[in-house]
């Protein structure tokens, strides 16, 4: 997103609020920032309740005042003037923030970065648009006329507890998209309402792949046999990958004593987003594992290490638990339970180009595997919070340089984001684009100087000195289950052969054909292939058109001519017509593009 459309997209974000305050004069307004495509606004509309036939109405407004050339005028004032002023306008929330950010020095402005308010110590920016009055660092466009090229909708309401709290009021969301001109807008909206067709959440109900049950709780998935298949082929994939550049698999508990997360850093930067384990028969502090680091360094510690043992490499699969708030939740993409195809390298300093290559080829690998085009970030800590951060500035200028430089002599492409940094180093970031276009940060290369020296390890070089390891995080998608919802949406629930539950789908004509079927069925088993039978007392016609919606690759009728030959009618998925194939070459076929993991059936 340039500069530019995302000031022009944050001041629809106000306009939209000042047209709302005309039409509903006591609404009160939480947060309202600049996303991907757009922005949104959460407002308190009190009694009012709206509907997507409002929109329009506040859209046409929107537009109405675009050409009264409305001023965004900015002013500051101190964190108690600013105050004063909303508590007059009656705005609540805006004196609840104001009132964070004086006592706690951060607040949730300091978290949705594009709207932060904080200037400095005791000041703070207010811009005003209209009778709309609202904290903002800004910029903003000069008056309201400069938005008049700017395509923009409004197309989504949906409620958003009060800074994510599911014990605060539950307030209006209204989402916005905004493009520099029509044909953007359009072809975002076409890709918006094919992206609606491919919901994950949407097709894993429809396809049997996984459940949420509120007697389970939120963000915590159980997956039916067809997801498991699912996700246990896209584990398996990563083993697989990860066994070729000599990864060892680990297995770690998932509840910890606090003290491991304290040595290791994340106890001060992330507690509030652990959950915590109480013991009947200790004191201690226990906390289910939000990641599996720490465990590694503790796996590494066990024994003692010469130089000649590096690279040591360390994967694991354990689940991990994250305390997500409710109202952030979404299907398989943001859970509170999930796993990772996380590994850790240890390695000297002479090492880490070697590391860093042979990641990078197997994360290419499984890219062209799933078929997405991806680019590569390199985020780098903000030096002008380096609270937010573990280790000293000297040590991350040493560990950013030395990623840098791996880049630039390897000519990879690569764009620059500050602070987007890991807690304890720098990171190249792989970006994945699927097939409706978004993009998607999933494999992670992290390069840390600091974690070996928090937890003590030790090498002995060839000289019989102890020198500190250098520690390499990394993940080859990330976690399965955000890779499983992003894929249902990327292939629209039409899975390569290797990752379909039913590989193929048996469809008997009549009674008489049913043994016949069932034997062939057992054949592709002994074969290793996924097989589903549907004999059912019903029309071929009626069980094809399931076999359609359920994305089936391959569809086989058997009636007399097939029992009495030595082919198969066989229907591939996205075509009417029917192929006679000899089984023995089907089968064999199957088994290739299943081996090779083709994209194409």
């Amino acid at each position: 997103m340039s500069k530019d459309l995302e000031m022009k997209r944050h001041s629809l974000a106000h306009l939209m609020a000042a047209a709302v305050l005309r039409l509903y004069p006591h609404a009160k307004f939480g947060i309202g920032p600049v996303i991907e495509n757009g922005f949104y606004y959460d407002i308190d509309l009190g009694d009012t309740t709206l509907s997507l036939e409002d929109l329009p109405k506040i859209q046409k407004l929107m537009k109405e005042m675009i050409k009264e050339k409305l001023i965004f005028e900015k002013q500051e004032a101190s964190l108690d003037e600013a105050a004063k002023v909303f508590k007059a306008k009656g705005q609540e929330y805006k004196v609840e923030l104001l009132k964070d950010l004086k006592e706690k020095g951060t607040t949730l402005l300091d978290e949705v970065e594009s709207f932060s308010a904080k200037i400095s110590k005791d000041k703070v920016s207010i811009y005003t648009t209209g009778s709309f009055t609202d904290l903002c660092r800004g910029p903003h466009v000069e008056d309201s006329k400069k938005l008049k090229s700017v395509a923009f909708k409004l197309n989504k309401l949906a409620g958003a507890y009060w800074r994510g709290d599911e014990n605060n009021k539950m307030l209006t969301r209204i989402y916005a998209v905004a493009f520099e001109n029509k044909e953007d807008l359009k072809k975002y909206l076409e890709n918006l309402a094919e992206a609606e067709k491919r919901d994950h959440r949407k097709l894993g109900k429809e396809l049997d792949l996984f459940v949420f049950s509120e007697l389970i709780g939120p963000g915590l998935p159980v997956y039916t046999p067809k997801g498991t298949i699912i996700r246990n082929e896209i584990v398996e994939y990563s083993r697989e990958l990860q066994k070729k550049v000599g990864y060892q698999e680990v297995y770690t508990p998932n509840i910890n004593k606090a003290e491991l997360f304290k040595v290791s850093g994340h106890y001060d930067k992330y507690k509030d987003d652990m959950l915590e384990v109480k013991s009947h028969y200790t004191k201690e502090g226990y906390y289910l594992k939000p990641m599996n680091c720490p465990h590694h360094t503790q796996v590494y510690a066990s024994q003692k290490r010469s130089y000649r043992d590096l690279p040591i490499r360390y994967n694991d699969f354990a689940n991990l638990y994250r305390d997500e708030k409710p109202g952030e939740l979404s299907g398989l993409t943001r859970l509170r339970c999930f796993s990772q195809d996380d590994g850790h390298s240890f390695c000297r300093e002479s090492q880490i180009k070697d590391e860093f290559l042979s990641l990078l080829k197997i994360v290419n690998e499984s890219m062209e595997t799933y078929g997405m085009e991806y680019r590569i970030r390199l985020a780098l800590w903000d030096p002008k919070h380096p609270e937010k951060y573990l280790g000293e500035a000297k040590v991350w200028e040493k560990s950013q340089k030395m990623l840098e430089e791996l880049l630039v002599e390897n000519k990879i492409k690569y764009e620059v984001e500050v602070g987007e940094a890991a807690l304890y180093g720098p990171k190249m970031d792989l970006v994945a684009t699927d097939s409706l276009g978004r993009e998607f940060q999933l494999s992670t290369i992290q390069l840390d100087l600091i974690t070996p020296g928090r937890f003590k390890l030790t090498y002995v070089d060839e000289k019989g000195a102890e020198k500190t390891p250098v520690m390499i995080h990394r993940a080859i998608i990330g976690s399965p289950e955000r890779l499983m919802g992003i894929l249902i949406e990327h292939y629209a629930g039409a899975f390569p052969l290797w990752l379909s539950p039913i590989q193929v789908k048996i469809i008997s004509v009549g009674g008489d054909h049913i043994k016949y079927c069932h034997q062939l069925a057992q054949e592709f088993r002994n074969n290793e292939i996924r097989v589903e039978i549907d004999d059912a007392n019903e029309t071929v016609g009626n069980k094809i058109r399931k076999a359609v919606k359920e994305r089936t690759p391959y569809m086989l009728v058997i009636g007399d001519k097939e029992i009495n030959s030595d082919k198969l009618a066989v229907r591939v998925r996205g075509s009417e017509k029917v192929q006679n194939i000899k089984k023995d070459k089907f089968i064999e076929n199957i088994k290739n593009i299943i081996k090779s993991r083709n994209l194409k059936l």
